[in-house]
């Protein structure tokens, strides 16, 4: 097959076209027992199509053909090694790069901020997490990205440690320095993982931050349906070779991922590639010039701000709304409510907007009429977030923490304890407490002045908290 083919969907197409009579799964039988509510969700030939564990359409565990093919052409456009299909979302993919390059002992340092699935992949790997301070921005009420210099710091504090693990870019957009990074992490001796959850375009257009892989780093996990075109629940890990055991993180992403995989999900990976493969530069690159332009516009309503700083990524929007008097949630229920624009996530002062390859001056103009429409609303006092400061490592691994007894003490005779449970407050959504860590009379004193919903506390009202026992 050509560069520009999809080699899963092109053997997905071959074997429905040879009408071969189906006794084996699935039990709808390419579509003959489907309701008729899947047949609105799916088209004749899409059913048709959804069939696995046949020879033909090759073995995710175990490639040979066609989903082989289609993951080097995949690792090909992404300046990748290799890359491997996942289709139980991001989520494995973060935790089979823990799981497959770490082992109980190794001290891993990650951001305070990290998503759960990297818990997950702790409690998986025996692996022990170093936490690092997140920059915060005050004007925005919002976290940016691990520094070089906090990376330098921690790297002098803990150089045994066996690697580290970055979000880049988050959610808001900010990129960390990942070349200076890599460098510095390499020369250390250690690894560098990248949860790429939300940097799957940024190879495609010179005007974003380089992705995982142009940077260095060694695994990269890519959610290919946030920005591109994929389904969701579909996923990409980069791999590169050169400190990395390949096949131990292969074994890996397979004890994680389904021995039943939906070749529709792997097609929309292939398809997702060869798409950007085709015009993915013009496509990205249009999409960076109407957030520009976006951007430009908003700066002219009054009461709103958007958010601009340095490795950013300005396909994500973020919009602070304290000027008109609201809060970030009420702006966004008003949004959806009664003008029909729903943002990808609100916090306490802002809004955040992607900008895709998928948008057009349409819906640019249309998300701009909406924003003016909001209204205007007495100002509130917003009271700037608690942060943990400051390198920690924790007592117990998450692992070691998830297999001990716990029980429940009230918050002010906790001081001393391993903490059982995490605790973080929304807003900015990092955690004060991780399971493992050892509970301070600081942090107990910031719980009781935190602000905001609590998440991940068994009791709301913050009066006690879970221990290891």
């Amino acid at each position: 097959m050509g560069n520009f083919s999809a080699p899963i969907a092109a053997a997905m197409k071959r074997y429905s076209a040879d009408e071969v009579l189906p006794f084996h799964t699935p039990g709808h039988k390419q579509g003959r027992g489907a309701h008729e509510l899947l047949h609105e969700l799916l088209t004749a030939e899409g059913l048709r199509q959804e069939v696995s564990l046949m020879e033909e359409l090759d073995d995710l565990h175990a490639p040979h053909s066609c989903i082989m093919e289609a993951q080097a052409l995949a690792a090909r456009l992404w300046h990748a090694d290799e890359c491997l299909f996942m289709v139980n979302g991001t989520t494995s993919a973060v935790q089979a790069m823990l799981f497959g390059t770490l082992k109980a002992g190794d001290l891993v340092m990650i951001p305070r901020n990290a998503h759960r699935s990297v818990i997950a992949g702790l409690i998986l790997s025996g692996a022990t997490p170093i936490f690092l301070p997140v920059d915060f921005d005050d004007e925005f009420n919002l976290p940016l990205n691990v520094s070089v210099e906090t990376i330098a710091r921690a790297i002098k504090k803990f150089p045994q440690a066996r690697a580290v693990l970055l979000v880049s870019p988050n959610y808001y957009g900010v990129a960390a320095e990942l070349q200076k990074i890599s460098k510095l992490v390499h020369a250390a001796g250690m690894i560098l993982l990248i949860d790429e959850a939300h940097g799957a375009h940024l190879t495609f257009c010179d005007e974003l931050p380089p992705s995982a892989m142009e940077a260095g780093a060694d695994l990269a996990a890519q959610s290919t349906h946030k920005i591109l075109g994929s389904l969701t629940q579909t996923s990409m890990l980069m791999l590169r070779k050169d400190f990395i055991d390949v096949e131990r993180v292969k074994r890996a992403a397979s004890l994680l991922q389904t021995t039943s995989p939906n070749q529709l999900l792997l097609a929309s990976l292939d398809i997702a590639r060869l798409q950007m493969q085709i015009d993915g530069q013009k496509k990205i690159c249009a999409a960076v010039e109407l957030s520009k332009r976006l951007r430009a516009e908003i700066k002219n309503i009054f009461g709103l701000k958007v958010f601009e700083g340095i490795n950013l990524d300005p396909t994500k929007v973020t919009v602070n709304v304290q000027g008109l008097g609201l809060t970030g949630q009420e702006a966004e229920e008003i949004l959806r409510r009664e003008l029909r624009v729903q943002c990808e996530l609100s916090d306490v002062t802002n809004l955040l907007f992607l900008v895709t390859f998928a948008d057009d001056e349409e819906t640019i103009s249309k998300l701009l009429d909406a924003l003016r429409r909001l209204p205007r609303r007495t100002p509130k006092k917003i009271l700037p977030p608690l942060l943990p400061k400051g390198i920690t490592v924790a007592k117990l691994s998450p692992r070691e923490t998830f297999y001990l007894p716990a029980e429940v003490v009230a918050l002010n005779e906790a001081v001393g304890r391993v903490c059982a449970e995490e605790v973080t407050f929304y807003p900015p959504g990092i955690p004060l407490l991780m399971p493992g860590e050892e509970i301070s009379a600081q942090v107990v004193e910031m719980i009781g002045h935190s602000q905001g919903r609590v998440i991940g506390m068994g009791d709301s009202t913050l009066a006690t908290i879970k221990v290891v026992a």
